[in-house]
């Protein structure tokens, strides 16, 4: 039998006729490697990207199990956003076709809140919805769980990157331990493996083989005679480069304010990490520099520690690593998650022991490269393409996600899809916005409210 085709899968006879009307032959990759597992009950992490087919993998596991006599909430998909969750929720009946009487209900922000308590009182069997109005209901009891046995985190890294950890963690305590747990993301940073490590028994991990690939970091080396020539070199490797995320590695906390200072004065939209900054600083300069509103940030080794960034094009070493092991781990940096990085190291003649031990270490001969052409020092700079606003309220105004998103997304507002990360503290939120769109966020924040209150708002500089 073709282990390609869905005819190969122990479906329900009406699912597997529906798929042949939908014209679904052979599966995707992210199916052929998932559903074999969803099917015999086991939690799976699915690592794919938008358009991978993971809503048909998840939603044909969930149908699968799903017992139609029974007008209970069983199985819940929870997404980053109301126009995902929609379309997953869409994409979920369309599969169910064939099945009489199934009842999914999409619960989201932005929607009034009347209409799906009385859906609710009638009976579900699937709800679709996003974290924040999924808890809102719960709080409430509009919504029981008790009786859910799949669990779905779409687009998890997505959740966690728009501050829905603590929503998304109330929701997992009302359900039964004894569940099955599906998480599907884009990526696998350190923060889903931790979500995954406390919610899943022993998952079954699948990768989509286009982002199967091993990473794939370029390493150049830069020989380089005084310190002018230095700042010239790390300039003219972001001019040639302009990473959009770069992190410039410094072995000394002067170093790395002179040359953020440097940068800065050039017109590099660039922010220095050091041991000197209180939590508040170090904090505010992390949020900056992960919603991609500032393009360079300058560190040492130990400032750095505890950095988790996904998506950084570019590694410079400015002054070179003192051994191979310091060298590697800077460099891991980039080129994640099958992505391309680059890694540029700049050495002299008094480092050059170093650069020996380096050789030794990754057993090649380093031959050093030449340095891009000074024009480009003649080239505009580019803009970040997201600005981070701040937001004077958090979570003791009981400010949550939805509600930022919400009053962005209103009428006269952004689009969703140029809303960035959100993190929300105590007392302010930071949210980041695409540059070009910052007057109408501010706007939007300004004028309208959230929760029914007014807040400032400012540009975080």
């Amino acid at each position: 039998m073709n282990t390609t085709n869905f005819s190969s899968l122990d479906l329900h006879p009406d699912l597997f006729k529906n798929l042949n009307t939908l014209g679904y032959d052979s599966m995707m990759p992210i199916q052929q490697l998932s559903l074999p597992a969803i099917l015999s009950g086991k939690d799976v992490i699915g690592q794919g990207k938008t358009g991978s087919g993971k809503t048909a993998a998840f939603g044909l596991g969930l149908l699968q199990k799903l017992d139609i006599k029974s007008f209970k909430v069983q199985s819940i998909v929870l997404c980053p956003t109301r126009e995902l969750a929609n379309q997953v929720a869409v994409e979920i009946q369309k599969l169910a076709r064939a099945i009489h009487n199934i009842k999914i209900l999409s619960l989201c922000g932005g929607t009034p809140f009347g209409p799906q308590i009385g859906s609710l009182a009638h009976g579900i069997h699937i709800v679709v919805g996003t974290p924040g109005r999924i808890e809102e209901h719960l709080r409430k009891g509009t919504l029981k769980l008790n009786q859910v046995s799949t669990l779905v985190l779409d687009e998890a890294d997505r959740m966690l990157d728009m501050g829905f950890q603590e929503s998304i963690d109330s929701i997992i305590e009302t359900i039964s331990v004894n569940r099955q747990t599906l998480l599907f993301s884009a990526t696998y940073p350190d923060t889903i493996a931790s979500i995954a490590q406390r919610v899943m028994k022993s998952p079954v991990m699948v990768r989509a083989p286009s982002i199967h690939e091993e990473s794939t970091i370029k390493q150049y080396f830069y020989k380089i005679n005084t310190d002018d020539e230095r700042m010239t070199a790390l300039r003219l490797l972001l001019a040639k480069y302009k990473p959009e995320s770069s992190l410039v590695f410094c072995n000394t906390k002067r170093d790395a304010q002179e040359v953020t200072d440097e940068l800065i004065y050039y017109g590099f939209y660039a922010l220095a990490m050091s041991g000197d900054l209180d939590q508040r600083e170090r904090g505010q300069a992390l949020i900056r520099f992960s919603n991609k509103s500032v393009s360079v940030l300058v560190a040492t080794d130990v400032a750095a520690r505890g950095l988790d960034i996904d998506s950084l094009d570019m590694v410079i070493n400015f002054n070179i690593a003192h051994d191979e092991q310091v060298h590697t781990h800077r460099i891991g940096r980039t080129g994640r998650a099958g992505r391309t990085g680059i890694a540029c190291t700049l050495y002299s003649d008094r480092e050059t022991y170093k650069l020996n031990a380096l050789e030794l270490g990754i057993g090649n001969e380093i031959i050093p490269d030449s340095l891009p052409s000074e024009h480009y020092l003649n080239k505009p700079i580019k803009k970040p393409p997201m600005t981070t606003l701040k937001i004077d309220g958090g979570k003791k105004q009981k400010l949550r996600p939805g509600d930022i998103v919400g009053g962005l997304t209103g009428k006269g507002g952004v689009t969703f899809e140029k809303i960035g990360k959100i993190n929300i503290l105590s007392h302010w939120s930071y949210v980041a916005v695409s540059s070009e769109l910052v007057k109408t966020a501010l706007r939007k924040i300004s004028h309208d409210k959230l929760k029914g209150r007014s807040f400032k708002v400012r540009i975080l500089s």
